[in-house]
């Protein structure tokens, strides 16, 4: 690492930061609405995004700065375990094209902004939807820090912010000021904001890719070097836990890890509000449907970015936090120009995502918190004003979370934030195609999982810290190590179907429920389709 200041890399850095700030702030020129105080405006877009606006936005959403640099850096630890990032994003997309159509149809209907707007309506229970809202905030939390953490990253590596030794609010300076742009403009402009800036980010990450899977391998001499080098890395014992540090092939041992983390992954990740965020600022369900066969071609991209990290260890890249591992190799291998752009993809990468996910966090806390326990009469601009200011405490709390807190620790919490959505699978997706499931059992499945999922990942432990340390564990009954989020999601389900029966059997009251057969598969141009539902019933109780 350098001991000073990259300078062309930063000035170029800097060129691209400003570029999507000024995009950033003109985004609330972009489409304006004749109403912009209502959340279908501020928090979705006016609901008007078409396939190609809707594909960059998802993909600017899915395939963050985190995923830039921890996936590579997974690969550099431990070897091919860490490539199960490419298989979770390629079963996710059959998956969600079964059900994201009926969410985004029933949504528009019904003037839903978040899921647990749909999981309230749709099972007439306040309680369920407080617990999918909850959940939605918590797992999303550490997520924010993570995006903060990939743009730590990069100003280390180019050598902003000075050393260990500096003062700590010189240190993080750049890192408050990039917080604060961010901030300033997601206020501003809404989620147009990261759609239009996902336009930029995006290109660029396509750029580096193709240009380092072509030209970094010359450098080192060919894959045939790369991966004689990670091979022979791989096997050296680590002294922190006596066994070889990785392999360039999954072992049988870990197989079971490998098949339930990325079938886990792939369940988890479009229930992360983020993900529906932007789903549901499209303009009609055909939009949706060509997105889900089109997004696989950043799996493709995935998987070619994950071997950057073989590429680290071929370099000789040494570093003692994994998550600069990849900003080092570009620092190393490009030329400083290069190398500024490769930086401003990881920082735009890191934007583009924190700003989706704090608009995503905020919905859920105005809609399904403040509008249905603090003020249910609250008006559509008084909703947008409280998602303006969450949106804004969110991110605070993320970067208190990144400068007081050890990487690893957000990195675990992250970990954890993935068992606990994906325990708002039955209500969310179940809900979808089947009234069956009774709101009470889904609130019992939903407990159970959360409590298990939290307590085994709490007893999971690493060389590097007690609790917390990884997220597999040996599966009950089986005996194979597997992922903890998937176990706890199954226990979620039996526990649902059995106190399903047990409360049809003592009669227990079902709710009401809002939506019709025929909600789930209308189009925008339908007749009686809304996009918003008057202020006196779009928060009503059920």
């Amino acid at each position: 690492m350098n001991d000073g200041v990259n300078g062309v890399a930063l000035a170029v850095f800097l060129f691209f930061f400003v570029l999507v700030t000024v995009m950033g702030f003109l985004a609330a020129r972009w489409r304006k609405a004749a109403n912009e105080h209502t959340l279908d405006e501020w928090g979705l877009g006016g609901r008007s995004f078409g396939t190609w606006v809707t594909w960059f936005l998802l993909g600017g959403d899915l395939y963050t700065a985190y995923t830039f640099v921890a996936v590579p850096a997974a690969i550099y630890a431990a070897g091919a375990a860490g490539f199960f990032a490419v298989p979770y994003t390629i079963l996710v997309y059959p998956l969600i094209f079964t059900f994201l159509p009926r969410l985004w149809s029933v949504s528009h209907k019904h003037g839903y902004v978040t899921t647990s707007d749909f999981v309230r309506g749709r099972f007439g229970s306040k309680g369920l939807s407080l617990a999918v809202a909850v959940t939605g905030i918590l797992a999303t939390m550490p997520y924010i820090a993570l995006q903060l953490v990939g743009i730590q990253a990069v100003l280390d590596v180019m050598g902003v912010g000075g050393g260990e030794n500096t003062n700590w609010f010189i240190k993080d300076l750049p890192l408050l000021l990039a917080f604060g742009v961010l901030a300033a403009y997601t206020y501003s402009s809404g989620l147009r904001a990261p759609a239009l800036i996902a336009f930029v980010k995006d290109t660029l990450i396509y750029i580096v890719i193709a240009v380092a899977i072509i030209y970094i391998p010359i450098k080192l001499g060919g894959f045939d070097e790369i991966f004689a080098s990670a091979q022979e890395a791989y096997s050296e014992t680590n002294p922190a836990t006596g066994a070889p540090r990785g392999s360039l092939v999954p072992g049988e041992a870990g197989q079971w890890t490998y098949a339930t983390l990325a079938l886990g992954s792939a369940l988890a990740l479009f229930m992360y509000p983020h993900s529906i965020t932007a789903t549901l600022s499209s303009r009609s369900r055909e939009v949706i449907r060509r997105n889900t066969t089109i997004l696989p071609l950043y799996s493709l991209m995935l998987g070619l970015l994950a071997l950057l990290g073989f590429m680290a260890i071929a370099a000789g890249v040494k570093v003692q936090n994994g998550q600069l591992a990849i900003p080092q190799l570009f620092e190393n291998m490009f030329p400083d120009w290069f190398a500024g752009v490769a930086f401003a993809a990881i920082g735009i990468g890191a934007l583009v995502p924190a700003a989706i996910m704090s608009i995503a966090a905020a919905n859920l806390f105005t809609r399904n918190i403040y509008k249905d326990f603090i003020k249910p009469d609250a008006t559509p601009k008084q909703e947008t004003a409280v998602s303006k200011v969450v949106s804004l405490l969110v991110k605070v709390g993320a970067l208190a979370f990144v400068l007081t807190m050890d990487k690893t620790v957000a990195i675990n919490f992250q970990l954890l934030g993935g068992i606990w959505i994906l325990q708002t699978f039955p209500a969310l997706v179940g809900g979808l195609f089947t009234r069956w499931f009774h709101r009470w059992a889904l609130i019992g499945g939903w407990a159970v999982g959360m409590i298990y999922g939290t307590v085994a990942a709490y007893g999971v432990a690493s060389p590097t810290q007690k609790h917390f340390g990884g997220s597999a564990k040996e599966i009950p009954g089986i005996g194979e190590i597997g992922y903890i989020g998937l176990t706890a999601f199954v226990i979620n389900v039996l526990v649902t179907v059995v106190l399903t029966f047990v409360m049809r059997a003592v009669k227990a009251p079902e709710g009401v429920d809002e939506t019709e057969p025929r909600d789930y598969t209308a189009d925008a141009g339908d007749p009686g389709v809304q996009v918003e539902l008057p202020p006196a019933t779009a928060g009503s109780a059920h």
